[in-house]
């Protein structure tokens, strides 16, 4: 099969198209043809080395947390799926893969595809609708009536976040351009931020949630915006104790992303707030709750750009301009 690969950490580095073999099928796995995946910026992160303490993937490996495609074979342990069955997923941490043509997929992180989008509109949804998910109903358990703070709102996870959060009866702020305004108004914002021309710490105050997508000095002006007691969940670091404790990681990584996050966790304090760090998890069950939001309409994909297959790697570097409205899609098949 056909796939794009890894075949060393490189900041500058391109994948490679190569002739892989099929995937070996496990007796819990589905094997799916992968008709669309998305691109994310943990793709060219994992591919720069920058996850891989955490991460530790052997080149040469298949790239991609993405997919949307068709079931066409099973193990003998698999019961909800069959196939023929149209899916989406966000494959597990070291089970990644989806810029191919095939990929097996542990049953536990499958679910049905959405009957009303598209493979393209669906494979945008599974890393980001996960990240959104457990941000704020995992982890935030956000409740009507409560103030949410999402930034980028025009993002990939932006975009979904802020619909969940509707859905969920908070109140929603985000930062964006002025370009962008009326994109991230038509999918519920309460409060628009331009984040070109005005300081986000300067005009909100007493929210509850703070989604942190930006660098560390957005990071800590977010604890600004928070009442006491609020809750600043970062998905772009710095990783904490609990994430540690969680990964299993060894005693010297722990003691890292105890320094790492040593700062802010100190002033999340002295603010009387909580800080998290959230790196999502592969999730069936989660996806079809999405779904059931999804063929409602409460939810809707919001897709920037598809690729063909040829053009992974072009599809990366542009996400990398950091320039997309919600999701880029390369379609395999």
């Amino acid at each position: 099969m056909k796939a794009f690969t890894v075949d060393k950490y490189d900041k500058k580095g391109i994948l490679r198209l190569a002739e892989m073999t099929e995937p070996v099928l496990q007796d819990n796995d589905a094997l799916v043809e992968i008709h669309a995946a998305g691109v994310n910026l943990l793709d060219s992160k994992i591919r720069t080395g920058e996850f891989k303490p955490i991460l530790p993937y052997r080149p040469p490996f298949i790239l991609g947390h993405d997919l949307a495609g068709t079931v066409v074979r099973v193990g003998s342990k698999v019961r909800k799926f069959k196939p023929g069955d149209d899916v989406y997923a966000r494959p597990r941490d070291h089970r990644i893969g989806t810029f191919a043509e095939f990929i097996a997929v542990n049953e536990a992180d499958l679910a049905l595809k959405p009957k009303n989008l598209s493979m393209e509109e669906a494979a945008s949804i599974p890393l980001v609708g996960l990240t959104a998910w457990q941000a704020l109903v995992e982890v935030g358990k956000v409740r009507p009536g409560q103030k949410v703070f999402i930034q980028a709102g025009s993002g990939g996870v932006g975009t979904f976040a802020i619909q969940l959060a509707k859905h969920l009866g908070a109140t929603v702020a985000t930062t964006t351009s002025a370009n962008n305004a009326e994109l991230v108004k038509s999918l519920g914002v309460d409060v628009v931020i331009d984040y070109k021309t005005q300081d986000f710490e300067k005009i909100l105050s007493g929210y509850d949630l703070v989604l942190n997508s930006q660098d560390p000095k957005i990071l800590e002006k977010s604890l600004g915006v928070l009442k006491s007691g609020g809750h600043l969940i970062s998905i772009s670091g710095p990783p904490d104790p609990a994430f540690a404790k969680e990964l299993r990681l060894n005693p010297m990584l722990k003691l890292v992303m105890r320094f790492l996050s040593g700062r802010i966790r100190k002033k999340a304090k002295r603010h009387h707030v909580s800080y998290s760090f959230l790196f999502m998890r592969a999730s069936g069950d989660q996806l079809r709750e999405i779904t059931a939001l999804i063929e409602s309409g409460t939810i809707r994909p919001v897709v920037d750009r598809v690729f063909p297959f040829e053009a992974t790697n072009e599809a990366l570097a542009y996400i990398e301009k950091g320039r997309a409205k919600g999701k880029v899609v390369v379609k395999v098949r």
